[in-house]
């Protein structure tokens, strides 16, 4: 057995690796960034070893300084977790080279199934049923034009060696590809490291569906049943669930069994997952359901399997890499229950789900299972992945799994970083939901309701002014009377800021002293109250006013830290209520800013390549003269 290991990544899959190493008595070693040098999971390993600056290209994407970390703390085995360099093939046969355990599949099954385009070749030759599209190695614009006319729009651009959303669009029509195109071309090249996309057929309604599969070095492969995964935004997994709704015992073993046989044909060692996009029209058949790409990995999502197998999938990693059998033949593998996991980001789903970045001073999340990379106190950098942590139930129905994972997520209180747990509560009521209706544009379909921030509950506004009044308040004058009745008890109104607007509220007059404090927590001199997964700014006056900080009045403002990769406007120019003026790119992803209405770009202080900060000044816009 391995008896030391080093993570070659951060956040909360380091911290999840740590866990089963430490339960297994193997001691470990974690590596981190200038940004990470305090983070939750240096702290947890029994060694730390820093390799480089902030930037992921100059610390956790850089193979040989992992390795030299693993060389001088005498660590027998690297795990690479998933993203980063966990299915770099190269990485993979270094650190073999170097003598190291390599805690993954083979470095030619990773090759073999790191591009889509050759993946679906052997897949489709392997008899695993594949989607239409063009995987070819021309990647003329025009020739890729021509063969998405080909195979009928809409089609999906996807970069060959993509995962996670990267690298990905969906075109409607013929006049957007060239659009589309380049701009999916440049996420993929700053992602992967690689331009090139294949072009497929759009499901119009598809199913996320996949299968866990494990394989060992003594030629065992068995499967872990599936997941399905079709609660996604902009391809980005939101919602994870296990076993999939509506799959049917002879479809899950013809399913399962086309997984394996996907496996055994690159010889697969270690934990991986077979991706398969479904025809949902008319439920889940075996004839709807074609293979989509193949993880050389662990999943983001595994605790769901986990929770349904009893199986620690981590644990499996560590045992197959030491050279041991699987510890479970397939008919020993069951299902038990239900499993449902949703992520949970810093980011604004109001705003367009633009991350945040800052110190998380308070974080409080009661959940039965929780997977974390962070603690209340730390950063949140503008530099990685940002997910704070993964929220999990089990139980034995899906209806009480569901429930249960609903009430986890409007109970999560999170400050002042803003966090997506309200969207993924008022996601997980949605009774299409509960319902087992859903495919992958289910969150599209909905997204205006589902962004926007309701109001604070009456209850949860009541509370409040208990925690804001005082009797030091009240002998003040800061109340008002608001009128007498006989045989009623006394009531005064209090005018609060409840993020930036007036809201009046009535106030028992026998209450002189704040002692609730559940569910909230101080800033300066105002509450924030968490009511169903959203915080709430309230202080007891009426708000000043100011503006929206959303372009309304014509500035246009870098919404975080980034890189203006494209400038679309020049000062003086006239420009239209939505046209693009420039694309900036921050936390791996592309994000556009436009006009809020049509006018003349006044000002202009961005250019293609320059880093800006967050709140810059980027654009001015002037409204035209009537």
């Amino acid at each position: 057995m391995i008896q030391s290991l080093l993570i070659a990544n951060r956040g909360e899959i380091a911290c999840r690796i740590i866990r089963t190493a430490r339960a297994m008595g193997i001691r470990t070693v974690a590596v981190y960034s200038d940004a990470d040098a305090r983070a939750l999971h240096v702290r947890q390993a029994d060694e730390a070893v820093h390799i480089g600056a902030s930037p992921a290209r100059e610390s956790y994407l850089v193979g040989e300084k992992i390795i030299a970390a693993a060389k001088a703390t005498g660590a027998e085995a690297i795990h690479p977790g998933y993203g980063f360099l966990s299915e770099n093939a190269e990485f993979a046969q270094a650190v073999i080279d170097a003598g190291l355990i390599w805690v993954g599949p083979r470095p030619a099954s990773i090759t073999a199934m790191g591009l889509k385009d050759a993946a679906k070749k052997l897949m489709s030759d392997a008899g695993v049923p594949v989607t239409p599209g063009y995987m070819g190695e021309n990647q003329d614009p025009a020739f890729l034009a021509e063969r998405a006319a080909e195979i009928g729009y809409p089609v999906l651009i996807k970069a060959v060696a993509g995962g996670g959303g990267k690298g990905m669009r969906k075109v409607e029509a013929a006049e957007d590809f060239a659009d589309s195109l380049p701009s999916c071309q440049r996420e993929a090249a700053a992602s992967f490291g690689n331009d090139h996309v294949l072009i497929e057929k759009y499901i119009q309604r598809p199913r996320h569906i996949e299968v866990q599969v494990f394989g060992d070095t003594h030629g065992n492969i068995v499967h872990l049943f599936e997941r399905d995964c079709s609660l996604q935004r902009r391809h980005q997994k939101v919602i994870e669930e296990a076993p999939a709704p509506g799959m049917d015992e002879a479809t899950r073993e013809q399913l399962c069994a086309a997984a394996v046989r996907a496996a055994k044909a690159v010889d697969y060692v270690g934990a991986g997952t077979i991706e398969f996009i479904a025809d949902a029209s008319e439920g889940l058949r075996t004839d709807r359901i074609w293979f989509m790409e193949m993880n050389t990995r662990l999943q983001v999502e595994h605790p769901v399997t986990e929770e349904i197998t009893g199986v620690d999938l981590v644990e499996w990693q560590l045992r197959v890499a030491s050279g041991e059998a699987l510890p479970k033949r397939q008919e020993e593998l069951s299902i038990n229950g239900w499993a449902m996991e949703a992520r949970l980001y810093a980011e604004d789903p109001t705003t367009g789900f633009l991350p945040s970045i800052g110190t998380l001073s308070h974080m409080e999340i009661n959940a039965m299972r929780v997977d974390l990379g962070l603690q209340s106190g730390d950063e949140i950098s503008p530099f990685y992945d940002p997910m704070i942590a993964k929220i999990i139930t089990h139980s034995s129905s899906r209806a009480e799994t569901l429930r249960d994972l609903q009430n986890q997520c409007a109970g999560a209180d999170l400050w002042p970083v803003k966090t997506n747990a309200g969207f993924l509560a008022r996601l997980l009521a949605e009774p299409a939901f509960a319902a087992g209706e859903v495919d992958t544009n289910f969150i599209a379909a909905r997204q205006e309701e589902l962004t926007t921030k309701p109001p604070l509950s009456d209850d949860a506004l009541e509370a409040t002014i208990h925690l804001l009044v005082d009797t030091e308040k009240a002998a003040s004058g800061a109340l008002e009377m608001s009128g007498l009745r006989l045989n009623a008890a006394p009531r005064r109104t209090v005018t609060l800021d409840v993020d930036g607007e007036a809201r009046e509220a009535p106030m028992p007059f026998w209450y002189v002293h704040a002692n609730n404090y559940a569910r909230a927590t101080r800033d300066g001199h105002e509450i924030i109250k968490f009511d169903r997964g959203y915080a709430y700014r309230v202080a007891l006056h009426a708000p000043r006013g100011s503006g929206d900080g959303g372009g309304s009045d014509g500035f246009i403002l870098s919404p975080m830290p980034g890189r203006i990769i494209a400038v679309e406007v020049a000062a003086g120019d006239q420009v239209t209520k939505g046209q693009k003026l420039l694309t900036l790119e921050a936390m791996k992803m592309e994000h556009t800013l436009a006009a809020p209405f049509d006018g003349v770009v006044a000002e202009l202080n961005a250019e293609a390549g320059a880093q800006v900060q967050v709140e810059a000044l980027l654009v001015r816009v002037e409204a035209e003269e009537q």
